[in-house]
């Protein structure tokens, strides 16, 4: 039997920006995706932290260094720039791998600083 356990976390970034007239997905600095264990491509889900939204869509790699959170297409909807996020990842697991999982987690600062990242 599998079951479902935290991965990876972004903790407490901000919505730098949102683009209705794109595709889809959230692009994300790529530092970020990295440190997060990440990949792009991978479905995630971002916690509104602000106005309590939760969706679902896809990360996509942002430039290096730019700290962006950058929400697109209809889940632009659902943010703000200035929001507060937090994104996560899961991952199935069976009875053994559980027994030595620690999720991933970056903690976020104002200004999208790093404050610390880790298992």
């Amino acid at each position: 039997m599998l079951f479902e356990f935290l991965h990876s976390k972004i903790h407490r970034a901000t919505i730098t920006d949102s683009n209705l007239n794109y595709v889809g997905s959230i692009t994300i600095d790529e530092e970020f995706l990295e440190k997060a264990n990440i990949r792009e491509w991978e479905k995630v889900e971002i916690l509104d932290i602000n106005n309590g939204e939760r969706f679902q869509t896809y990360a996509l790699k942002g430039e290096r260094g730019s700290k962006c959170f950058c929400v697109n297409g209809a889940a632009a909807r659902k943010v703000q720039a200035g929001d507060k996020i937090i994104i996560v990842t899961y991952a199935q697991m069976n009875e053994e791998e559980i027994k030595a999982h620690k999720p991933t987690i970056v903690q976020v600062g104002e200004g999208n600083e790093i404050i610390s990242y880790g298992k």
